[in-house]
């Protein structure tokens, strides 16, 4: 695989986590641990003592794993994010796709979206499991949502977007894709692969304009742990339901690399024999390359570990 071009397609920044989701709190504390909702947890891995899950940490994981562009979404969980991403989109352009993210609880959503296209988005992110709480639920196809979809098809922009486990939100996306058939969606997190009813959020990617990014699929199979045998035979599935040219890699980073290193979360498929050659090519960079418009990226060599 040398040369492989890689992208990661769902990937996290924050300089600091602040937020409330569904009345409970998460909270940056130290050492790489934050509290979250009912409890503390390791965040990100114990020497990013402060907690900063900046862009220049995040990019020297990128060229040491070889990873020449990444797709940076956001998560309720983690707080809006817009500010600072706003900078590392000026900063960084060669190297991030940046996804802005509505404050969709507040209302005055299209106002709120075209703010960030205003600013520079390309894309902005819908937590969409996350719309659903103990108190609320914001359907995908209501007519706020509705708006913004229209917006984004008309503007070019990406909707990355991750949905509730199973079927709960399929008929609303499904509503959405009819409406607005070229607006250009990421459903993520591999459609909650371990979950019953995946392979029908897999199979949303039929659709001309939809694709299938993988960003957590480690952390769904960290049970079985790396090299995550059951990960690479879904996508081998999914490769067999809707063809390798429309399924991309994503990380989650950073939190899944509490568990693996950065290189971990995609060598694994390097090394599969599932997978021929065109299909690692195109799921590892190709297909997120051309779905995102990463211009130039740069070649990274490979350096070697002090303890080859």
């Amino acid at each position: 695989m040398q040369n492989t071009l890689i992208i990661d397609a769902h990937s996290h920044l924050w300089l600091k986590q602040d937020a409330v989701w569904n009345g409970m709190r998460v909270k940056t504390l130290e050492n790489g641990r934050s509290f979250f909702l009912t409890e503390e947890r390791q965040m990100v891995p114990p020497f990013m003592i402060d907690g900063k899950n900046s862009a220049e940490v995040f990019l020297s994981n990128m060229d040491y794993a070889q990873v020449g562009g990444a797709v940076v979404v956001q998560e309720f969980i983690d707080g809006l994010q817009n500010d600072y991403l706003e900078t590392v989109m000026r900063k960084y352009p060669e190297r991030f796709f940046v996804c802005g993210m509505c404050d969709y609880f507040v209302g005055h959503i299209l106002e709120q979206a075209n703010a960030l296209k205003d600013r520079g988005f390309k894309g902005i992110a819908v937590p969409g499991h996350r719309l659903l709480t103990d108190s609320q639920r914001i359907a995908l196809n209501s007519d706020e949502m509705m708006a913004m979809f229209h917006m984004m098809e008309d503007n070019g922009m990406v909707l990355s977007l991750c949905l509730a486990e199973g079927d709960t939100q399929l008929g609303e996306i499904n509503e959405v894709i009819a409406e607005c058939p070229d607006l250009k969606i990421a459903i993520g997190h591999f459609g909650m692969v371990t979950v019953p009813g995946w392979k029908e959020q897999i199979m949303l990617a039929r659709h001309p304009q939809v694709m299938i990014e993988s960003g957590g699929i480690t952390w769904l199979f960290n049970s079985e742990f790396y090299p995550f045998d059951g990960a690479v035979k879904a996508i081998r599935e999914a490769i067999d339901m809707v063809g390798a040219e429309k399924l991309m890699w994503g990380s989650d980073y950073p939190r899944t690399i509490t568990a693996i290193t950065y290189r971990m979360s995609y060598d694994f498929v390097c090394k599969s024999t599932l997978l021929d050659e065109r299909e690692k090519r195109l799921f590892l960079g190709e297909n997120a390359k051309a779905f995102y418009g990463f211009g130039q990226l740069p070649q990274l060599p490979y350096i070697k570990n002090m303890s080859e």
